[in-house]
């Protein structure tokens, strides 16, 4: 912030020579730059603007790997290193590429090659962390307060962004809101906030918002990044790169198996955005008819069409019975010695914490297995209840959880809450 309380110029985060090189590896010549270029031609004939044909240069780079040379082992292994520099604990590299790892580290800003540092919430979906390791990224981990509902503290961000600047050049930061696992909410302020930060830390946003119908709890209410973002005010709407997402497999239509959803950029360099068209090109397209119900989505019926009141007495009775189950969720988990649930404001779950006996914590190390894994497996064993352990989310050290869904029938919700805590009963006594 300058002296005069503006905010300071800033380049984009996310530029075609910061952006990931492997995407612009990518080559898809069906949707490539010549059908790019042949539809920018169709518009400009319809528009009736006449422009004489561009250039056309041609080059050639010359890859030896390409052609069946193999790789030299220690370049690879030195690159590894200076990649992911956790491996210079790993006995199995040699000692000069390592002090050749450790040379190139340091001569380098923060002790970094530049890799992409992501920071997302723990817990979390694993998508993210799935997607993070397939791209070749940092994982940077920001712990979300369950002493306060699962809420989103600015100083948690600020820790996290200093310790991954150490070893990564850190420029995306990821926000699950509705969360998912965790059902938490986050408030105006705490968005506002984000942005900011987001400003001050030169960060790219990726919002995942395909929760936003399911808000549950009183005084809670869903805001979308975007909107917040121009609310503020052109300092910050011309300024933050954010990405938002949404989807028809959740909130009240659940229409999982038509693969529709969508994902909106804002302030996108343009030469970014080309090479990220090139990317979806490559995967074609979601089928037609998750394209269409994805349309329905966001052009639903509106009030004075026939559908209308019909529309809305559905959507009303899904989100109502999904609030009731919510509660009823939370009320009863929390009535069981050694489960403690926060109330789940949104999402479609909960992400109560357990308390587990160390006789069981022991025996599953000695199994080679995540405590809350065995717990899960147990009850699975015993009950038929299949839970996902909180360790496949990600937890502080020392805790564990696991994620069950609200949407099961009432009927059929009761008797497997109540079958649940007869298990923790029995299984806290079984190992105490």
């Amino acid at each position: 912030m300058s002296e005069n309380g503006a905010l300071p110029l800033r380049g984009k985060v996310l530029t075609v020579d910061t952006m990931n090189a492997n995407v612009k590896k990518v080559d898809y010549a069906v949707r490539g730059p010549i059908v790019q270029r042949a539809v920018q031609i169709e518009k400009e004939l319809k528009e009736g603007v006449k422009k004489p044909f561009e250039e056309v240069i041609k080059a050639n780079i010359g890859d030896a790997h390409a052609m069946g040379q193999r790789p030299i082992t220690f370049f690879r292994q030195v690159m590894a290193l200076c990649t992911y520099p956790q491996l210079l604990d790993d006995n199995k590299f040699p000692e000069d590429a390592k002090n050749r790892a450790r040379r190139i580290l340091q001569s380098c800003g923060g002790n970094s090659i530049g890799m992409t540092g992501v920071m997302i919430s723990i817990p979390q979906y694993p998508l993210y962390s799935a997607s993070i390791a397939e791209l070749g990224a940092v994982q940077i981990n920001y712990y979300l307060n369950e002493e306060k509902c699962w809420s989103l503290d600015i100083s948690e961000l600020q820790r996290s962004l200093q310790a991954a600047r150490e070893h990564c050049d850190p420029r995306v930061l990821c926000i699950i809101n509705p969360g998912n696992p965790t059902g938490q909410v986050q408030s105006r302020q705490c968005i506002e906030d984000v942005i900011r930060f987001a400003v001050k830390e030169n960060l790219f946003l990726m919002a995942d918002e395909v929760y936003q119908d399911n808000v549950y709890a009183e005084g809670c209410e869903f805001h979308s990044f975007k909107k917040v973002l121009f609310e503020m005010g052109p300092e910050y709407s011309s300024k933050v790169e954010l990405a938002s997402f949404h989807s028809t497999s959740k909130c009240f239509m659940g229409e999982c198996g038509f693969r529709g959803g969508y994902m909106e950029v804002i302030n996108m360099d343009p030469e970014v955005k080309a090479q990220l068209t090139k990317l979806v090109s490559v995967r074609l397209c979601p089928p037609a008819p998750g394209q269409a119900l994805m349309d329905l989505v966001v052009n639903s019926p509106q009030p004075g069409e026939p559908s209308y009141q019909t529309f809305i007495k559905e959507r009303t009775d899904v989100l109502s019975a999904l609030a009731e189950k919510a509660k009823l969720t939370e009320e009863i988990l929390n009535t069981v010695p050694g489960i403690s649930c926060n109330p789940v404001q949104g999402a479609m779950y909960s992400f109560p914490r357990i308390t587990l006996p160390e006789r069981a914590i022991n025996e599953a190390k000695a199994k080679g297995q995540a405590p809350d894994m065995f717990y899960c497996m147990k009850l699975l064993e015993e009950t038929g209840i299949c839970l996902v352990p909180g360790s496949g989310f990600g937890q502080r050290e020392g805790t564990y959880h696991f994620r069950m869904t609200i949407l099961p029938p009432t009927d059929k919700l009761k008797i497997m809450l109540n079958k649940l805590k007869e298990f923790h009963q029995k299984f806290t006594q079984q190992y105490s």
